[in-house]
């Protein structure tokens, strides 16, 4: 069904990331603006490992469990549709869903403890983009389950995922400015700042990663307005990666053990996050 594989779409997008980078520091450096600090980036470098590598010890067992999900399909897309616009409807259900994921982690406390590492930078640059968690990859497949169910080929949502993550590195930078008409469709560098930020005004919105308009629809969009602050409301204060991803955990863990009830457990399991949040 693919025109490209996943491996292609890499080897496309990894030059042209790191021109990316490297553009990026010369401008920002041309004017003395140093959005790169050696300690967040090594942190950065830190997560991103640990993602990579739980991320190719999962990828064929979720690539088999999507086809096997997608003999109990709801809709032929294949047949139904022209190639083109499978390719489309794709990439718009994979935003849809990613949006609900990502909501959801901000929202509930142990999706948060993991999502919590992609926001610790103070921070912002490309590379930020590559801040991500050690177990996002793992928590992601509940959500994602449900696109082999609907109809879509899972070799497609594979392909449309990575091109999808690619774009999403765009808007993790401070040297493109407002983008006039796209601002109101895309989720550009402008709305993903805010995203980032930790004022009160921005505080959970702009979720979404290659649309904005999920956000319009369901009263989560901000405008960037007021200079954006980067980072947490309470920063982690540490360059630790290992620190970074389990420091939620921990203390999710230590209030566990103080409460008696399961309706108390659930709540703070299920609960909206209390610590290292921007509420």
């Amino acid at each position: 069904m693919t025109a490209i594989s996943v491996n292609e779409v890499y080897a496309i997008g990894a030059p042209i990331v790191l021109a990316m980078i490297f553009l990026e520091i010369l401008v920002s450096n041309f004017r003395n603006q140093n959005f790169y600090k050696r300690g967040d980036t090594l942190c950065t470098v830190g997560l991103l490992l640990g993602n990579i590598i739980v991320a190719f010890a999962i990828k064929g067992i979720v690539l088999a469990f999507h086809i096997y999900l997608y003999q109990f399909r709801v809709f032929d897309f294949v047949n139904e549709i022209p190639v083109w616009a499978l390719w489309i409807i794709t990439f718009i259900s994979i935003d849809l869903v990613f949006y609900v994921y990502h909501r959801m982690s901000h929202r509930i406390r142990f999706l948060w403890a993991i999502h919590l590492s992609h926001h610790s930078s103070e921070e912002m640059n490309f590379a930020v983009s590559f801040r991500q968690a050690w177990f996002g990859p793992i928590s992601k497949i509940p959500f994602f389950m449900v696109l082999p169910l609907l109809g879509f080929d899972p070799t497609i949502i594979a392909v449309a995922g990575v091109i999808s993550t690619l774009w999403g590195i765009v808007g993790h930078t401070q040297v493109i400015g407002k983008l006039g008409p796209l601002e109101w469709i895309f989720n550009t560098p402008s709305h993903h700042r805010v995203h980032h930020g930790s004022n009160k005004q921005y505080i959970d919105k702009n979720y979404g990663n290659l649309l904005i308009i999920w956000d319009r629809m369901f009263g989560t969009f901000e405008p960037e307005q007021e200079e954006v602050k980067f980072g947490l409301v309470n920063n982690v204060n540490t360059f630790n990666p290992v620190k970074v991803t389990f420091m939620a955990w921990v203390s999710m863990i230590n209030e566990l053990k103080q409460k008696n009830s399961l309706s108390e457990i659930i709540k703070v399991i299920f609960g909206p996050p209390v610590t290292h949040v921007k509420e």
